[in-house]
């Protein structure tokens, strides 16, 4: 099997309002932050890209590899740690000579609003249009959808607010909003969690607003985790 390239996406540099005064707690406040221009994976990592890593190298699979309910090509790789999801973006720099890497919490929401700035979803305000397994009255869902790219952002990317949480390469605080400068946050030094963003098949909203955050300690592996990379913009 010959190694997949990700199909990356431009994301221009921006400055947006980070965070919703209305949201969570961990939401709060509302701040302005500037993020230079980067590249964002169109899709989440799938398995039929991670079957490629785990036979190039002496990687163990991940813990839900040989379910049926989540090992489909073309469903997004889940049962990752974020250390899993780090070393699949280092075996993706050495392969193709470029850094890859896991985008920051405010390059996602930013690449999540797609060109909106003070929208909710990635689509606009509007509440998602509930179909399929997601539909009132449907059987609900057992597992993550496969990719698709029906319904992209401005930006061009998919499944940034659905399917499955993406870890992201920041430590999580609920209270580093409150101390976050201004250009290209990184997270704070330290922490217990690893952030991550997006919405996931699992919980009983399907779709995460852009500003929505969620956590987790970094060796998990939970059935609805999963990561798309990043990468430095061609643009210069």
């Amino acid at each position: 099997m010959a190694p997949i390239e990700p199909l990356l996406c431009e994301i221009p540099v921006g400055t947006f309002t980070m965070g919703c005064e209305q949201g969570e707690f961990d939401e709060r406040p509302a701040h302005l932050a500037h993020v230079d221009g980067f590249m964002l994976a169109r899709f989440p990592v799938t398995n039929l890209e991670y079957a490629v890593f785990l036979e190039m190298t002496a990687v163990s699979p991940p813990r839900f590899w040989n379910d049926e309910h989540f090992n489909r090509p073309m469903q997004p790789v889940v049962g990752i740690s974020w250390f899993e999801a780090v070393a699949y973006c280092d075996w993706l720099t050495g392969t193709f000579g470029r850094r890859f890497r896991l985008p920051t919490e405010p390059e996602r929401e930013w690449a999540a609003l797609g060109g909106l700035p003070f929208a909710r979803y990635p689509w606009g305000d509007d509440e998602p249009t509930l179909t399929g397994p997601w539909a009132p009255g449907s059987s609900g869902q057992d597992r993550p959808v496969f990719v698709s790219d029906a319904a992209p952002n401005g930006y061009g990317l998919c499944h940034m607010c659905d399917n499955v949480h993406e870890w992201c390469g920041d430590w999580w605080d609920p209270g580093y909003y409150a101390v976050s400068p201004r250009d290209n946050p990184q997270g704070p030094p330290t922490g217990e969690r690893r952030a991550s963003r997006g919405g996931a098949w699992r919980h009983y909203l399907k779709f995460s607003r852009c500003s929505a955050r969620s956590s987790l300690p970094p060796s998990f592996q939970y059935n609805d985790y999963g990561f798309r990379v990043a990468a430095a913009s061609l643009m210069g």
